[in-house]
């Protein structure tokens, strides 16, 4: 089998030489993350930079913190403000604890979990079982169920952390099945549920970034829902969605394969300008090179409708699809890549500078979803697996 020599745009390059320079990661590690050989992310920063590193801010010393009087007298008030919390807590535990505290496990459990922020004889009286039952208890031998949970507990805290806690239960659970392991998607679930190991998600804050009121021509839906290609390059997605920084809007235009779910194409810009898809949809066509009669859709922004961006979709040999006015499940799996990269990613963050944006959002389309997240439309492999099976 013959195998397809990657091209990577001067854009890909860049953003990825900058991602060295900032992240602070080794130059191998960045390679093997975007899947490029260390030597040719390695030429492309000396041809870049004239360096052979990335050069690194010096790290500031932070002064240490002036404690005032004022400062500990607000200390002293809030401790004793704490006390009075414990002892009313303590009261509370000793009439209702055999009622909301269930087992006798489970208080062991929950003296085990506050030891380190309360004395166990403290803890023992409010809860409601002798100090010597909680000790034995504690050298007691472990069970082999107890022994397997607390293994595997430590593989999923590792998954969820390895990911940026960005996996919740189903991904979690393909994941440790990759790896080898049996256990039931049930009690990964309990696990995860009862130490509070779960996907982070935000709501997004929608700003619409389609302009339709104009003249130009509009292609018809030609896709018509048809979210089940046979094959990779038949049927390509395209949209445009915004970042914020405090410099202003930065926006990211995506080109996705809909059979392997994979962002083929990308630009960024501080502009919607046609010029924005256009240079996505040109890297698109440098690294896969499809086939003539690809199918293109997009929404009915004016950006696709100009006539630039018609040209280079006809000089391609890509046919032209549009969702129907104001119908965005007509384009559902590219708002679910957004909201994907949004919820994962951008909710939460904070970014000073475009530039900023630009180096998390490159890590996270080339390093992270393309190479590294199980994708549940794909049977929970990634968009690269799933090119490379249908190869």
């Amino acid at each position: 089998m013959t195998t397809t020599r990657r091209i990577f745009t001067d854009e890909f390059k860049q953003e990825a030489v900058a991602l060295l320079a900032s992240s602070g990661r080794s130059l191998a590690q960045i390679a093997r993350e975007l899947g490029v050989q260390p030597s040719v992310l390695r030429k492309w920063q000396r041809r870049l930079t004239g360096s052979g590193g990335p050069s690194m801010p010096p790290v500031q010393q932070a002064a240490a913190p002036l404690i005032t009087g004022a400062d500990q007298a607000s200390e002293i008030a809030r401790l004793k403000r704490e006390l009075a919390r414990v002892q009313m807590e303590r009261d509370i535990l000793k009439k209702t604890g055999s009622h909301l505290l269930g087992s006798t496990e489970m208080r062991f459990r929950i003296i085990a979990d506050c030891c380190d922020e309360y004395p166990v004889r403290v803890l023992c009286d409010a809860i409601g079982v002798s100090p010597s039952g909680y000790y034995a208890w504690r050298t007691r031998p472990e069970s082999p169920r107890k022994a397997a949970n607390r293994q595997l507990l430590d593989d999923i805290r590792r998954l969820h952390d390895a990911h940026r806690q960005r996996y919740g239960v189903p991904r979690i659970h393909a994941a440790l099945r990759a790896n080898g392991h049996t256990a039931s998607r049930g009690r990964v679930e309990r696990l995860m549920r009862r130490h509070g190991l779960r996907a982070q998600r935000a709501k997004a804050y929608r700003v619409c970034t389609t302009d339709s009121r104009h003249g130009l021509p509009v292609a018809p839906n030609r896709l018509n829902r048809d979210f089940a290609p046979a094959k990779p390059n038949q049927t390509w997605l395209t949209d445009i969605t915004y970042i914020p920084t405090d410099e202003g809007w930065l926006y990211l235009a995506v080109v996705l394969d809909l059979f392997s779910r994979k962002a083929v194409g990308w630009a960024m810009r501080d502009h919607m300008r046609t010029e924005l898809p256009l240079a996505a949809l040109t890297m698109a066509v440098q690294r896969q090179r499809p086939q003539p009669g690809l199918l293109h859709h997009s929404d009915r922004g004016s950006q696709y409708a100009a006539g630039d961006y018609r040209k280079a979709l006809k000089s391609n040999g890509i046919v032209q699809s549009m969702s129907r006015k104001g119908n965005c499940w007509d384009n559902a799996p590219m708002e679910s890549f957004f909201g994907s990269l949004k919820a994962e990613l951008v909710h939460g963050a904070r970014y000073a500078t475009r530039d900023a944006a630009r180096r998390d959002l490159f890590a996270y389309i080339e390093g992270y979803y393309n190479r590294q997240r199980l994708h549940s439309a794909l049977g929970y492999i990634t968009p690269d697996q799933a090119e490379l099976r249908a190869a």
